[in-house]
């Protein structure tokens, strides 16, 4: 969060970058899709249970309290009234203005409740792909998150991840930021997100990911990538994320950043999540892809610059050899997707790295028989002459079944 969200009345209880999985089958190919490495769900919830029943207390606790170090103006509670499942598959956390109970804030008898889960003390993740979908409340200062706490929490110098924050004053935009030490607070770092022509995150569910490895966290909105930190962006200070972290969602109501409700806020406000994953590959960073002469597929440079070529080179284990796949038929190394020039479909086009995008130029399948195929060219991805040399170009072409189109994943 842009300023430390840890409660003052109650104390927190107690891998691969991308999903990796089946690469999707297009229908330009009648072949079958193989899982080109196993994908290991080590979190989900689906919130399937009766309406009104409360979350799966082997997977949530509860946070109870106040929080006076964003000035923000809920009392969180326990049981069922601000967090419940509603039949449908679905958590719905509920903002409201009222204090039954007479529970006591920072300011005095407080003027709303709400909810906030965490999976501390039952689940952390060390890198992996960690999505939520969905829908935000709208209003004057709502504050809804889908965020990470480092463990042990000594928030900032344990760091903090956070997937999706949204302020109620800014309808069609989200944000993604990491806090540290130096780099904390309103000095997190981080980029927001902005939907098309005044749309509202409100209106509809959208997802929300974090692809984390190594050194490495990238942030997409429904499949988009929009933001890759690594540790050169923080001007020398210390990166804290090659740890586990336990995840958290909550709905604040009011605070220093998305100050408090106004006439215009309507309540109740609700968040209501579709579904939370936590998804890796076994290895945090990916796997190579070997093909011709045992050689491995290269982002030339390690450069993660749009554009950059996809080669072949002697396999080294670095970043730029470490290739993860999603269940959306994307192929990713250094946050980026490998992609087919200008979507083109011709033989010879080259391939290249470029940020996920959601097209069919960036669709693979890798079917039985150890081709990688782009669907919508219906052409393999081919080492260029059949040249092991270092530094050969990748391109697409018309399958052939020859070695220079033969790939091992992993």
């Amino acid at each position: 969060m842009a300023s430390p969200r840890l409660l003052r009345r109650c104390l927190l209880a107690g891998l691969s970058a991308a999903l990796v999985g089946s690469f999707a089958t297009g229908p330009a190919q009648a072949r079958t899709a193989a899982p080109a490495a196993a994908a290991v769900t080590t979190f989900s919830d689906t919130f399937d249970g009766p309406a009104g029943a409360a979350v799966d207390s082997s997977k949530w606790t509860l946070e109870t309290g106040d929080n006076v170090n964003n000035h923000e103006r809920q009392y969180y509670t326990s049981g069922t009234k601000n967090a419940a499942l509603d039949g449908q598959g679905h958590l719905v956390i509920t903002a409201r203005k009222e204090n039954p109970a007479g529970y006591q804030c920072w300011y005095g008898s407080c003027q709303y409740t709400s909810a906030r889960l965490n999976t501390a003390g039952r689940f952390t993740a060390q890198y992996g792909h960690i999505e939520a979908r969905m829908k935000i409340p709208r209003g004057q200062g709502m504050w809804p998150a889908f965020w990470m706490l480092g463990t042990p929490v000594n928030w900032p110098d344990s760091g903090e991840i956070d997937v999706m924050e949204n302020v109620g004053f800014e309808p069609s935009t989200v944000h993604g930021t990491i806090h540290g030490p130096g780099y904390s607070g309103s000095g997190g770092i981080g980029a927001p997100y902005s939907l098309p022509n005044g749309q509202a995150f409100a209106d509809a569910f959208h997802t929300f990911t974090v692809d984390w490895a190594p050194d490495s966290i990238t942030w997409s909105v429904d499949g988009t990538v929009y933001q890759r930190r690594t540790p050169a962006d923080l001007g020398g200070k210390t990166w804290v994320f090659n740890k586990p972290f336990f995840l958290i969602l909550n709905l604040a109501v009011g605070g220093y950043w998305p100050g408090d409700p106004d006439g215009s806020t309507r309540f109740p406000q609700t968040l209501v999540v579709d579904s939370v994953s936590v998804t890796t590959s076994g290895s945090a960073a990916g796997v190579p892809i070997r093909g011709l002469a045992g050689k491995c597929a290269d982002v030339a440079g390690a450069n993660s610059a749009n554009g950059t070529p996809v080669q072949l080179y002697d396999c080294n284990g670095t970043a730029a050899q470490q290739w993860t796949t999603g269940s959306d038929g994307t192929v990713r190394a250094l946050g980026k997707c490998l992609d087919v020039s200008g979507g083109g479909t011709a033989d010879g086009t080259p391939v290249q790295l470029w940020d996920c995008n959601g097209s069919p130029a960036q669709t693979w399948a890798l079917p039985a028989a150890r081709d990688i195929v782009n669907p919508q060219a219906d052409k393999c991805l081919d080492v260029t002459g059949n040249n092991a040399a270092n530094g050969t170009r990748l391109q697409i072409w018309t399958c052939t079944g020859a070695a220079n189109q033969k790939w091992t994943v992993g």
